[in-house]
């Protein structure tokens, strides 16, 4: 082969090889790009409908504002990944960055917790938000920390628990629910509350509450009126009690081996973004139930409101002498009355 010959063929195969490397570079990109994102996967039970669903949306956004291109947030809604209750193991496993997690899944392994599912503690979204801002929700979220694995980053308001009854009784105080089946999850938590608003606390599967209640196998049940409605128990019910007994939270939380892994830049914008998240949703929720009243009204349910200050004595006295109360710090519960 000619020298001329011989060096264009060398220069074919050098342009050859340089253009096949921009090629595979332009593949690699965006695998190293995504690669180098922070994966954040969200696992949670609620529907695409219901407000904590959305809010996962709201934190998405959030953090797509204030950091473009760092993290990959993926949502999994309806409990698609990680089955009810299971994800606070598969934070801890490192399996799942991020969830909702309940009082009562916290309780399970952090005992002190259990405090926050005793009745009459929390007194309403707005207490709530206090409690958890200040010196005790620090203490409270870092024994969290230390014993489950995860970082709770903020509480989110789940709704106010009524008391629903399938007959119109005049109840003013505990006593007035004297021999009342009242229905209640089955755990040993929610019967001990059901028993210190002075009714008979009785298990039932959700599933079974509308039928329970139309044959009259239960007087009554329990639970925020959002799901009374979403359920249908007002066609067989006839009043509601404004007891306001719980005022339900859950939690975000974050796997501390991911909330590590974050530069405290990053930490801030995740924290930032919880905290969108929770106001979207506490706005709405707050909203639907002061409207939905007006619509158990115009259902014909009668609607009352009984001496809550009696009620919250009598369930407080209740908790105060049981085993459950031995596991709550020290004060605590007086700290948390006196937050205003």
């Amino acid at each position: 082969m000619k020298k001329t010959a011989l060096l264009r063929c060398r220069s074919f195969q050098t342009l050859a090889a340089a253009a096949a490397l921009v090629g595979l570079g332009a593949l690699i990109s965006p695998l190293a790009q995504a690669q180098s994102k922070v994966l954040l996967r969200i696992s949670t039970p609620a529907v695409p409908d219901d407000w904590h669903g959305k809010m996962w949306t709201v934190f998405k956004d959030a953090l797509d504002k204030s950091a473009p291109g760092e993290f990959d947030v993926q949502i999994n809604l309806n409990a698609t990944l990680f089955k009810q209750g299971t994800e606070p193991a598969a934070m801890a496993r490192g399996n799942l960055e991020l969830s909702s997690i309940s009082a009562f899944d916290i309780a399970k392994q952090v005992p002190e917790f259990s405090l926050f599912t005793a009745g009459y503690v929390i007194r309403d979204p707005q207490h709530q938000a206090k409690v958890f801002a200040g010196p005790v929700g620090q203490e409270m979220f870092k024994l969290a920390t230390e014993k489950m694995d995860v970082t709770l980053l903020t509480p989110i308001y789940l709704g106010t628990r009524q008391v629903n009854l399938r007959d119109v009784r005049d109840v003013k105080t505990p006593a007035d629910l004297k021999g009342v089946k009242l229905r209640m999850p089955g755990s040993k938590e929610w019967l001990f509350l059901g028993e210190a608003l002075g009714a008979t606390a009785t298990p039932l599967a959700f599933g079974e509450v509308y039928l329970g209640l139309k044959t009259g196998t239960i007087d009554g049940q329990d639970n925020p009126l959002p799901t009374v409605r979403a359920a249908k128990f007002y066609e067989v019910t006839k009043q509601l009690v404004m007891t306001n007994h719980l005022v339900d939270g859950i939690f975000i939380a974050i796997s501390d081996k991911a909330w590590k892994a974050m530069t405290p830049a990053q930490q801030q914008k995740v924290q930032a973004a919880a905290n969108a998240a929770a106001a979207y949703n506490n706005e709405n929720r707050i909203k639907e139930e002061a409207a939905i009243v007006d619509f158990f009204k115009q259902q014909g349910l009668s609607v009352t409101t009984p001496d809550v200050e009696a009620f919250r004595r009598h369930v407080q006295q209740a908790y105060a002498g049981s085993d459950m109360a031995k596991t709550w710090p020290k004060g605590m519960l007086e700290r948390i009355n006196a937050t205003k």
